[in-house]
């Protein structure tokens, strides 16, 4: 029986940047690390050195020994490691997006439905202090009616390393609408609590990923070039949902633009602008009471290390039956939007959902 996070047995199934980086969390947390798995025989020796864990190549050698697990593979292997982990009943954190496809997200969906096991999906930044802030404020009421976010996850120059997964579409199944919108989307959502979707318009270009001159300043992995660029590296859309709640999006790895990680939430009462990764966070009114006055409102919080209350929250879920948060069904929802923006590019018009689907 599991009492406490130390009786938790936790395995990290993906040994890359990511899963190191989950790793770190899981020991400061008091958890277990069991051990992890890898396809790459260096993924695995590198882990087990820093570690002094097991490692395995296979990952149900890995599952006979854990309770919980953490999958931090490319996308399009989410499926194969996430279903295996449910049909064993197997608690399982799953990095975002939910899988490389709306049909492999549908299919991971069912299986944790059908699972014992509790599951959470990696949208880290719900746990950002200025968003909590900003939620806070609208469960309370001391926004309005909100019906309105403007999200942007917009890059300069940040492809995170041409000639990586990341910018292969059959393994990651798109480029930064995948990979940056699929924070920005559920973002805005949860902050409009998560209205049904009606339709969606949008573009996705590339642009500059495949590029010879491509120009930069850093990359997150050494550039090979454009050669099997095949994915967008920004995007555009608006999202129309339920009651006349609306998004707008403008997501980009690579862009000529500033750079900005700027959220507004628009409502009745008041707004709430904030920075995803500054924290930076002011609320905007007006108000008749007295002469009439505009209200610029400047709130200061500490920088938290979302990851590490993300995991904590998973715990918590396993240790305690707690809060859910990130779910399959809410990553599901997120999936079906950026599948609908893909199909409207494509179409070169306005889709519904079931047009999309």
């Amino acid at each position: 029986m599991i009492r406490d996070r130390s009786d938790i047995e936790a395995g990290i199934v993906g040994l890359g940047n990511i899963g190191q980086y989950h790793a770190e969390r899981l020991v400061e947390h008091g958890v277990t690390l069991a051990g992890g798995m890898d396809v790459a025989t260096e993924a695995r020796t590198r882990f087990a050195r820093r570690y002094d864990v097991d490692v395995y190549d296979d990952h149900h050698d890995l599952y006979d020994t854990v309770d919980a697990v953490i999958i931090t593979t490319p996308n399009k292997y989410h499926e194969e490691y996430a279903i295996d982990a449910f049909e064993r009943d197997i608690h399982v954190l799953l990095e975002k997006p939910l899988a490389h496809s709306l049909k492999s997200a549908e299919r991971i969906a069912e299986a944790a439905a059908d699972s014992d096991g509790y599951a959470m999906v990696g949208f880290n930044n719900r746990f950002a202090n200025a968003v909590r802030i900003v939620k806070n404020r609208i469960n309370r009421g001391e926004l309005g009616d909100v019906s309105h976010v403007e999200a942007n996850y917009v890059r300069r120059r940040g492809i995170p390393g041409r000639g990586t997964w990341f910018t292969h579409r059959q393994i990651a199944g798109g480029g930064a609408l995948i990979d940056l919108g699929v924070h920005a989307i559920d973002l805005a959502l949860y902050l409009l609590g998560y209205p049904e979707v009606e339709e969606v318009s949008g573009v996705a270009r590339s642009e500059f990923g495949s590029r010879e001159e491509y120009a930069y300043l850093d990359m997150w992995a050494d550039d090979a070039g454009p050669g099997g660029f095949d994915v967008d590296d920004s995007a555009s859309a608006f999202i129309r949902c339920a009651d006349n709640r609306t998004i707008s999006l403008e997501v980009a790895w690579a862009t000529n633009r500033p750079a900005t990680h700027e959220f507004i939430t628009r409502g009745t009462d008041a707004a709430a602008r904030f920075d995803l990764l500054e924290g930076d966070l002011s609320l905007y009114s007006a108000s008749s009471v007295g002469p009439d006055h505009l209200e610029d409102t400047s709130v200061e919080t500490r920088q938290n290390d979302t990851h590490s209350d993300e995991q904590a929250a998973f715990f918590d879920r396993i240790v305690n039956d707690g809060t859910r948060h990130n779910t399959v069904e809410e990553a599901l929802a997120v999936q079906r939007v950026i599948d609908g923006i893909y199909d409207s590019s494509e179409k070169g018009k306005t889709v519904t959902l079931e047009e999309s689907d």
